[in-house]
């Protein structure tokens, strides 16, 4: 006789809370992972993405992924009660979550940690969000049966600093999301004008600012040119906490909508890439889709993912800063080269790979259960 298990797809209960929200990169992630794995005809599985809100205008249920609304009166009690019972009641083979697990979660799990900043930087985060990711990571890692991460500078970080993580983290790295696209350099151009309020160049710097972000040594970089050389900052994203003085030379966009994000990629003269530490780096290929030149610090992922196709700046100098984008702005042949290279480097990466790459990880994960 032929156990019930062996007569059905693997059955996955995704943690969808964060998906379709407002793009930070966790938001990127989780939409673009589950969009994915229902593109795939052949995807072995059927699951349910669990979310305290209503399936998003686009959604459309498939027989891999479908949406189920659970509301919640706190985003708390529904990650620690209500989302671990919900997997329970639907006998989820494999669940898929980020960073904490509830202690109520029986089922086998995954957990995605993109990564280990506040290991690495504590400063960079507020007390209680400190306190609660260094003191649960540890135990989510020890009970996960897999740990993903998006890149392989993470996975070194990851096992380096736990041991329990040894031998079960895998990397499935991030790509360019469907909504970044780039526009034609006129379009881009008469955008840009309407959304900074000049038609002078501009560098960009995309993000929410908290001090992670490290957005000040952008805004220096652009503000200690000489006069005479007329580039701008434009400072696009949610407001966070820190650095949030934006001086002459920079313009604040606040959060802008995907449309006008592509225009601004596509007319920007170059992309800045400060962080102090980034488990991946998605705006990096979003810049690198829409042909901007990229300069970026060394923190985390970032060299990994910018390859041979930017400029890593390995100084956290302002002057340092000041001085590459002084020759960029002089070699015209130079960032000609670096749009080209950049493009070939964001086609490496794609959501299909990486859907792949995590049913995999299920599929490992539900043979060793068995």
């Amino acid at each position: 006789m032929i156990p019930e298990r062996a007569k059905r797809p693997l059955r996955v209960v995704w943690d969808a809370s964060l998906a379709y929200g407002n793009q930070t990169g966790d938001s990127t992630y989780w939409t673009m992972l589950l969009e994915s794995i229902q593109t795939l005809a052949d995807a072995p599985v059927e699951g349910v993405a669990i979310s305290p809100f209503p399936a998003p205008a686009e959604w459309r249920d498939t027989d891999a992924v479908r949406w189920m609304t659970v509301p919640t009166r706190s985003r708390t009690w529904w990650s620690l009660v209500q989302f671990p019972m919900a997997a329970q009641r639907l006998r989820a083979d494999v669940v898929h979550l980020q960073y904490n697990a509830s202690p109520l979660l029986r089922q086998p799990f995954v957990t995605t940690i993109h990564d280990i900043s506040f290991v690495i930087g504590p400063e960079w985060f507020r007390p209680r969000d400190r306190w609660l990711l260094q003191t649960r990571i540890p135990r989510t890692i020890a009970r996960a049966r897999r740990v993903i991460t998006v890149s392989e500078t993470s996975r070194g970080e990851i096992e380096s600093t736990y041991p329990a993580a040894v031998g079960k983290t895998e990397v499935t790295p991030n790509a360019c999301p469907r909504w970044i696209q780039p526009v034609p350099p006129q379009a881009a151009r008469a955008r840009a004008t309407e959304l900074l309020g000049t038609d002078a160049p501009y560098a960009l710097t995309v993000g929410t600012r908290w001090p992670r972000k490290n957005m000040a040594l952008a805004i220096d970089a652009v503000e200690w040119l000489p006069p005479e050389v007329p580039l701008r900052l434009a400072v696009t994203g949610k407001a966070g906490w820190g650095d949030q003085s934006v001086p002459s030379r920079g313009i604040a966009t606040g959060y802008v909508s995907n449309e006008d994000l592509s225009a601004l990629y596509s007319a920007a003269d170059v992309y800045l890439a400060p962080s102090r530490h980034e488990g991946f780096g998605i705006p990096v290929l979003e810049a690198m889709r829409c042909g901007c030149p990229v300069l970026a610090s060394r923190g985390g992922a970032l060299p990994e993912v910018v390859g041979d196709a930017g400029l890593v700046v390995d100084s956290w100098e302002a002057s340092a800063w000041t001085q590459q984008l002084r020759r960029l702005r002089e070699s015209p042949g130079m960032m000609a080269e670096m749009r080209a290279r950049g493009r070939e480097r964001e086609r490496q990466y794609d959501w299909v790979t990486t859907a792949r790459r995590t049913l995999a990880v299920y599929h490992a994960i539900d043979r060793e259960a068995r």
